[in-house]
């Protein structure tokens, strides 16, 4: 009979309003289960780390700033490898799953998962997943080995396919179980990351030693607690294509107007981060702040002002900006895809088409507007060297953390350190801009718009809890960054045992070293660089 399943958070309290936020692991329903070493201790990749392990004590604080009086606040569980695991090689057989909408990075998350896996721990049977969750049940499935994925980062999309929906956990877990699968790695946004929780939950209440892992997936940057999500970079990047696109078109003709629609379907940060990167843009639209049409202050007003002052002007809009506008003409507002999403209007096409009109009706000032939408050219370009390299971490820290026995949980950096979360954390709520907060007062100043906001909507902004500020400054770990590379590329390090011996030695004792923070890195940190997270 499977032990008695109960879902509540696994909390751990410690002085001083120390609160860590744990993930389940096997000894948690699984008595007396035997752990091996970590064959890392033996592989040439690492042989060279001043500390083969994550101490087991490490915590990443989710709250970095803090005043002296501050309770320490809640934390979640360093990622990395442990000094024993619970499954032996040859015992392992993984599978990899993506769901959902495109993404860069994609491909570059299942061959690091694969090679992690195969390079790191001497993993050989390794399933993909075709088509998203209904591929568990319908048995689509392929072998995925290091020479299979080799090249495959260098592609949009993904190799396995994906889909919305399809979601049938007891279909899940009875292919999991008949097919002997010991370790499921789950990328997706949040609504895949619900389904995972769910079959994290089935499997726990069968009892079974099958570790569930999830690697959080949205180009919208929108995951709650984590720092940013993996493609959100190549996103921002890719945005400016488009911008510069409509930039040109609308500065070469007189009264010229370029719209530009980028993804955010609740959030905006793609959008305000490419206006930012541009400078380019005379206005960004975002969801979480309202705007109106006409009257005075009001968006017909500005571009007319700004049409006057500079002859062009560029406009930005996230996909769910301003759906309030035009919900009355929206049929299929109670409609919804496969994931559960509404279907929107595109608002890109109608706030053109107003702008058109208004400016008809006036008869005062023909404008010759151009309207780009490169939703899709963004989603399926492969990611740049800045995903890569974070896509790389998190499949490493997924691999460790399942290698050592943990399940239940999404992997990704928050302030900097990949640490593992419990399901519910990033499902609970949606990460979005928050307008009364300084990046987006940098953004009104950059473009000079106005807010479109009344003073009651400013201060009821004002008086609504502040969402902790997301953190897009990640870190350089030398230590950590370094041994990452060597088993990502599988090469010798190429130092002699002498010289491994004396660099050993030079070292802190290694229960100190992970206390000690390489003063390089800090100092990046500090100077605001960004997207080098450690594992």
């Amino acid at each position: 009979m499977a032990p008695e399943f109960r879902n509540d958070p696994k909390l751990v309290h410690g002085e001083a309003g120390y609160v860590l936020e744990d993930v389940p692991h096997f000894a948690d329903y699984i008595p007396d289960l035997p752990t091996y070493p970590n064959p890392l201790q033996d592989n040439p990749a690492y042989s060279v780390v001043k500390q083969y392990f994550v101490n087991m004590d490490d915590t990443v604080a989710q709250k970095i700033v803090v005043h002296k009086s501050s309770p320490r606040g809640t934390h979640f569980r360093r990622a990395g490898p442990r000094q024993r695991v619970y499954f032996e090689s040859d015992e392992v057989h993984a599978c990899i799953v993506t769901c959902g909408g495109l993404c860069p990075g994609l491909n570059t998350v299942i061959r690091e998962l694969v090679c992690g896996l195969s390079h790191m721990y001497g993993v050989s049977r390794i399933l993909g997943i075709e088509g998203g969750y209904k591929g568990f049940y319908a048995r689509n499935t392929i072998h995925l080995t290091p020479k299979s994925v080799n090249d495959i980062h260098k592609r949009g999309g993904t190799i396995l396919g994906t889909s919305r929906g399809g979601h049938d956990t007891s279909k899940i877990v009875d292919s999991i179980q008949d097919r002997g699968i010991n370790q499921v790695y789950i990328i997706g946004g949040d609504g895949t990351q619900k389904g995972a929780s769910v079959i994290f939950q089935e499997i726990r209440r069968r009892g079974l030693k099958v570790s569930v892992v999830g690697i959080p997936k949205t180009i919208d940057n929108d995951i709650a607690v984590i720092d940013k999500s993996f493609g959100f970079d190549t996103a921002v990047e890719e945005a400016q294509r488009a911008i510069n696109a409509a930039h040109v078109e609308a500065g070469s003709v007189e009264h010229g107007i370029g719209v530009v629609k980028l993804m955010g379907r609740y959030s905006g940060f793609i959008a305000m981060y490419a206006t930012l990167a541009s400078r380019d843009v005379d206005c960004c639209l975002i969801p979480e702040s309202p705007f109106y049409l006409e009257g005075k202050g009001g968006l017909y007003e500005f571009v007319e002002k700004r049409l006057k002052e500079n002859g062009h002007m560029v406009l930005v809009v996230a996909e769910g900006a301003g759906q309030e506008l035009i919900a009355e003409s929206m049929r299929s507002m109670d409609h919804e895809d496969a994931s559960g999403n509404k279907l929107l209007l595109d608002i890109g096409l109608w706030l053109s088409q107003k702008i058109k009109d208004h400016f008809s009706s006036k008869k005062k000032m023909t404008i010759n507007l151009k309207y780009i939408d490169p939703t899709y050219m963004i989603r399926a370009i492969p990611s740049n060297a800045s995903d890569n390299v974070y896509c790389t971490l998190l499949a490493q820290s997924a691999v460790h953390g399942a290698m050592a026995g943990y399940t239940g949980f999404t992997v990704a950096p928050v302030n900097g350190r990949h640490s593992y979360i419990p399901f519910y954390r990033i499902t609970e709520t949606q990460n979005q801009v928050v307008i009364t907060d300084r990046m987006w007062a940098r953004l009104l100043s950059s473009t000079n718009q106005p807010s479109f906001l009344s003073q009651n909507a400013i201060e009821d902004a004002k008086k609504e809890e502040e969402p902790q500020t997301q953190l897009l400054e990640g870190e350089n770990s030398t230590n950590h960054h370094e041994e990452e590379l060597f088993s990502s590329a599988n090469q010798p390090n190429f130092l002699s045992h002498n010289v491994t011996e004396v660099a050993k030695k030079e070292e802190k004792p290694p229960t100190q070293l992970h206390e000690v923070e390489n003063s390089y890195e800090a100092d990046l940190c500090d100077n605001g660089v960004a997207n080098k997270p450690s594992g």
